[in-house]
């Protein structure tokens, strides 16, 4: 709440800028005004190890001197370094060839490094008032121009290496007629590889392109070599609030709204199936079950969900564990439903840089207290003792496999000297950030969840437990998993491809409408498919139904699982060891995270759903 009322406060203050966001509000340039060209990586969609931008020996400042600038956490772990280089651009000027540096020098081991990255096909991004640098290249079949974030190192030729060590900057700019000023709107980036010999440099550090001969990188020799640039300014009519849309339009629009539709259809289609049969077989069940005394008898000998009455709110073996996980399904939930719904405002977009991920660790650690209340009053509802050893399960569970999973991973990264890897200092405060803020949080509503009244049941529980009859084999929980995750996954798979190629591409994601409305399909899906297999499982007579909901309902994770092998396999080039760690790492983290965002959902769905048939029954 903090966070939204600093927000608030940020944007009455300003009405004039009330269109913006806070933290990117447009910069105004004079003509000849300088703008700074910043790096911030190189990624490769083959090795998915980012790297600074100098991790190779490119051209430094003319000061000597490399300044980093500040980031915030979701930057940090997404391989961010952003740090100033020696390009000079000035509004509106037009520069035909300047020299960046001259007779460069690298032995074989720089050499090497080179060339490795530019087999492994890797992208240098560059800022430029916040704007990344874009190639444009056109789709080989249709012919559709398209553009791709940053630009390529260099390229792959006959066995040999070359670097595009030449780069004109195609840069656009939107004039205010009013206040005469300009706003940077275009930073395209064409590239050339020029062989030493076809530069002619001048003594004032202009040049000229003699010659197209592309300039080798030797694999395990000695290079010498030249960069230069050449600065191209051309007024645009695209104003500064739409200068993103080059980057986030997507050619796959229809294939979203497709994907939307489909999912309408079969979550409609569904809930009038579920709504046929459970609502007339529940009306005549329960008219069975409540019959006058006469005709009582007759109807002893059947069976169905009302003969599990005095066993069905009986507590799960390992309540304490249940708990915990429940409760990190609701702080996960929370979590994911705040940010994408604020993400879909505009207030997380990709003008800032990381605040995606930024906002969603402070919300999840926040998010701590209302994980404690519904845990701590699910525990006590469930008759668990020890509410503290809960607490403290419920804060450190799903932190934990996360925690774990991330430093064993950045241990190979930090071994490859990725800027992937996270910085010792910066895991240090994400820890204290749980020490100190989720931790007391989920105690703290834990207490007050512990001490609340616990969730009513309609019916008394019994001494001695039921026994379980046999089951048929379509109920078994393996099969009743995979028969349910289906549909929630074909609700989602199609989002999850485009967010797969965000993550693992470096494209950006910005389609957060229809992400919102995947998430609500994603929840009332989830719901059904858990309400249908409970019921069928009470019919059965069988009772253990907490874990069961659970399980059922987070069915999906495995196919979300199995998604991502296939993603692998299908549109990945990852063929070593760490790369394949670390993708395999960070995808067990997202499965993990949507079993229990499932989970939860479905356990919570099927709750509701038998509190209230067995409040419809009169039970003697």
């Amino acid at each position: 709440m903090t966070l939204l009322a600093v927000l608030l406060v940020c944007l009455l203050a300003q009405p004039a800028l009330q269109f913006y966001v806070p933290g990117v509000a447009p910069q105004d340039f004079k003509d000849g005004s300088p703008i700074d060209v910043r790096a911030v990586k190189m990624t490769s969609a083959h090795t998915q190890l980012p790297y600074e931008y100098y991790s190779l020996e490119l051209c430094k400042p003319r000061s000597g001197v490399v300044e980093y600038f500040s980031q915030n956490i979701g930057q940090i772990i997404r391989g961010e370094r952003i740090v100033n280089t020696p390009y000079v651009v000035e509004m509106k000027k037009n520069v035909e060839c300047r020299v960046l540096c001259q007779d460069k020098k690298w032995d074989g081991k720089a050499s090497a490094e080179t060339s490795y990255r530019i087999e492994h096909e890797y992208f240098v991004h560059l800022i430029m008032d916040n704007l990344p640098c874009a190639t444009r290249f056109s789709m080989p079949d249709t012919g559709e121009v398209q553009y791709e974030p940053g630009y390529r190192l260099g390229y792959h030729s006959n066995g040999k290496n070359y670097i595009n060590n030449h780069l004109k900057f195609v840069l656009k700019y939107h004039l205010d007629e009013d206040t005469d000023t300009y706003r940077v709107v275009g930073f395209l980036i064409e590239t050339q590889s020029v062989d030493k010999t076809g530069l002619e440099i001048r003594d004032d550090g202009t040049c000229s392109v003699s010659s197209t001969g592309p300039q080798e990188v030797s694999l395990t020799a000695e290079t010498g070599l030249h960069f230069t640039y050449q600065v191209v300014w051309e007024r645009s009519q695209v104003k500064w609030a739409s200068r993103w849309d080059v980057y986030l339009e997507m050619a796959d629009t229809q294939i979203h709204w497709f994907s939307i539709v489909n999912s309408v259809v079969v979550v409609f289609f569904l809930s009038g199936i579920i709504t046929m049969i459970i609502i007339r077989t529940l009306r005549r069940d329960i008219a069975k079950y409540n019959m006058a005394e006469e005709d009582l008898e007759e109807s002893i000998e059947e069976t169905g969900w009302k003969l599990v009455h005095g066993d069905v709110f009986r507590p799960p073996i390992n309540n304490r564990l249940f708990a915990a996980v429940i409760g990190s399904g609701i702080q996960i939930f929370s979590m994911l439903g705040i940010t994408i719904f604020f993400a879909m405002l505009g207030m997380l977009s990709p003008a800032s840089r990381g605040a995606l991920l930024t906002a969603a660790i402070f919300l999840y650690e926040f998010l701590g207290l209302v994980a404690g209340y519904y845990s701590g009053r699910l525990y006590r509802t469930m008759k668990g003792k020890e509410w503290k050893a809960a607490a403290f399960l419920t804060s450190t569970l799903y932190p934990g496999i996360v925690f774990g999973i991330g430093f064993f991973i950045n241990l190979f990264i930090w071994g490859k000297h990725s800027s992937g890897a996270i910085p010792f200092t910066t895991m240090l405060s994400v820890g204290a950030m749980w020490f100190g803020i989720s931790l007391p949080l989920v105690f703290l509503g834990y207490y007050f969840g512990y001490r609340k009244q616990p969730y009513e049941h309609p019916v008394r529980t019994n001494q001695i437990p039921r026994q379980v009859p046999g089951q048929v084999w379509y109920m078994h929980p393996v099969v009743c998993t995979l028969m349910a995750g289906i549909l929630p996954f074909g609700a989602c798979f199609i989002e999850l491809f485009f967010i797969f190629s965000a993550i693992y591409e470096n494209q950006f994601y910005y389609m957060f409408g229809f992400l919102f409305l995947v998430f609500i399909i994603l929840v009332i899906s989830c719901s059904q498919i858990s309400i249908v297999m409970v019921y069928f499982q009470l019919c059965g007579e069988d009772y253990q139904w907490w874990w069961r909901s659970f399980a059922v309902s987070g069915g999906s994770a495995v196919y979300v699982a199995a998604y991502s092998i296939f993603y692998f396999c299908t549109k990945l080039e990852i063929d070593e060891f760490v790369p394949t760690l670390l993708y395999f790492s960070y995808t067990s983290i997202m499965v993990i995270t949507f079993w229990l965002l499932t989970g939860t959902i479905g356990f919570y769905a099927a709750y509701a759903f038998i509190r209230k048939i067995y409040a419809a029954v009169k039970i003697d």
